[in-house]
């Protein structure tokens, strides 16, 4: 069968000829309704009610014209063009003439709105209801570039939410929330680089909020008929990004915190029912719409957590997080809280860096004027997250799933935030020789630790070869490690008995590794002599 251009096949030629006419039909509504006004043609009742009747005559012509063999196309872009038109209408009434109330003329769009879509439904037509919205939603600024507009496309993303639950259709999804995400971040947008009036930034967050409301728990209520809809939980990420981004519009702290508490509370409650199955059972939300909360939920708790805190506590906030991830996820199987709280313990060590980098630990002065209490809580709090980290990581993954990887990281961790922990101590206790005696400790517990996995190696070396090996090298490394630091650092910085006391310490751990290491060998190799000379 030969090839037909596509500018022979009808159907193109119709759509194309059809979107052509909504876009210019709707562009001379507009222009009727606000460059008529401006150039003082008309009176506001004439052009008001001729686009109204020229609306309503659109829409009963693609009535009739639907009706009729082939006239889908373009009964579909007149009634489609009708509609729309007669939403900009009462935008025109609402925001330019003021001849009614905003709630009222909300109210009103709504209804048209909703009614554009039930013919859509009707009509069993997804491209009917796009083109209602999108057409709604591209020419609104055209009459209005006030908050009001955020209003009127919040209520077409509202209206369209009744359709997605009994229709499947995703692109009807994307264009019923990009719009007002759209429009909102731009507002946003303005109100952090300009200087807005506290009201205007107060409405712009109610806006956000209401966004984000829709998008939720419309996506909560659709998915639950139709847990496979991606597209809905897609969508749901993007109306969530107008609220976190909206506190950066307040100076105020406690706005601040208020608004990303509210919402990451909310985000994680919702992520959290698929963790308990009786209540997800009543809900029904799945997976991918539980991690897409999870995700915006924990930038929310991450503003949170820069919001309530300075610089020296910073440390403390985002690795307590980080041990509530991770236990969760240990408790629960759960990958995706496992990453987040790996996230968090990321951001949490790079923050205990910047307060206790290696430069400062190193340095007696820049120590004492820099460490304190609450260095030494965020580096404990580093310990306690490493051995959760552990133990989730073998819950989640399984014993076997990256054991040397994992093993090294937290061996690396473990002895930088055992090094933070034991000189912030040493220097919060304000003695003279504090920073020398936390390094000597540290040196101390490095070898201490690097023992007991020697020990601990050897314990298993029958029993279980594979822990063994890996306890034993990390013993080694941790070993290498103390002694390193003992003849490079230690040699040079410590002095006095402070000093003596950590080459003591050191050297009696290593004999006493090194002697079990030695006997641990010597009776394996003596429990496998084939040859046996015993005369019974």
């Amino acid at each position: 069968m030969p090839h037909t251009p596509w500018w022979q096949r009808d159907g193109v030629i119709s759509r194309i000829l059809a979107l052509a006419g909504v876009a210019v039909t709707l562009i001379g509504v507009a222009m009727l309704l606000v460059l008529a006004a401006q150039a003082g043609f008309f009176g506001p009742v004439p052009r008001v009610v001729a686009g109204a009747v020229f609306s309503a005559a659109l829409v009963g012509t693609g009535v009739r014209v639907f009706q009729r063999a082939g006239g889908r196309v373009g009964g579909i872009a007149l009634a489609a063009t009708g509609v729309a038109g007669a939403y900009l209408d009462v935008v025109a009434v609402t925001a330019i003439y003021h001849w009614l109330h905003p709630v009222l003329g909300l109210a009103v769009a709504f209804g048209v709105a909703a009614a554009g879509v039930g013919l859509a439904m009707q009509w069993r037509s997804q491209p009917f209801a796009v083109l209602v919205v999108l057409a709604a939603a591209a020419l609104s600024p055209v009459l209005t570039t006030r908050l009001v507009l955020l209003a009127f496309l919040i209520v077409l993303q509202l209206a369209c939410v009744p359709v997605q639950v009994t229709r499947n259709w995703p692109y009807l999804h994307v264009a019923r929330t990009m719009p007002a995400v759209l429009a909102t971040f731009v507002f946003v947008t303005g109100a952090i680089l300009g200087t807005p009036t506290t009201a205007e930034r107060i409405w712009v967050l109610a806006a956000a909020g209401a966004i984000a409301l829709v998008g939720v728990a419309g996506t909560i209520v659709v998915v639950r008929h139709r847990p496979a809809d991606l597209t809905a939980s897609l969508t749901m990420a993007a109306a969530l990004v107008p609220i976190l981004v909206a506190p950066g519009m307040f100076e105020e702290r406690l706005v601040t915190v208020s608004v990303a508490s509210i919402a990451a509370a909310v985000l994680l409650l919702v992520a959290a029912v698929t963790m308990v199955p009786k209540l997800n059972e009543q809900l029904r939300i799945p997976a991918h719409t539980a991690l897409v909360a999870a995700v915006a939920g924990s930038i929310a708790l991450l503003e949170v957590c820069v919001g309530t805190t300075e610089t020296r506590t910073l440390p403390t906030a985002l690795l307590l997080v980080a041990s509530a991830f991770l236990g969760v996820a240990g408790q629960r199987r759960s990958r995706p809280a496992a990453w987040l709280g790996t996230a968090f313990a990321v951001l949490g060590g790079f923050a205990l860096l910047n307060i206790a980098s290696p430069e400062i630990l190193a340095s007696q002065h820049r120590s004492e004027a820099d460490l304190g209490v609450a260095t030494v809580l965020g580096a404990v709090l580093a310990l306690s997250v490493v051995a959760v980290a552990l133990w989730c990581a073998r819950r989640v993954h399984g014993p076997a799933a990256g054991n040397e990887w994992q093993w090294i990281a937290a061996s690396v961790a473990g002895l930088y935030a055992v090094t933070a922990t034991t000189v912030s101590i040493g220097v919060a206790t304000g003695t003279p020789n504090g920073f020398l005696v936390g390094h000597s400790a540290a040196t101390i517990l490095w070898m201490a630790a690097a023992t007991a996995a020697l020990l601990f190696g050897l314990r298993k070396l029958a029993a279980a070869p594979a822990v063994a090996k890996l306890a034993l090298g990390s013993g080694l490394l941790v070993t290498a490690a103390a002694l390193a630091k003992l003849f490079l650092f230690d040699l040079a910085t410590l002095d006095g008995l402070v000093r003596v006391a950590a080459f003591l310490i050191v050297g009696i751990l290593l004999l006493l590794a090194g002697t079990r290491y030695a006997r641990a060998f010597a009776d394996a190799g003596a429990g496998s002599d084939p040859e046996d000379t015993t005369v019974r």
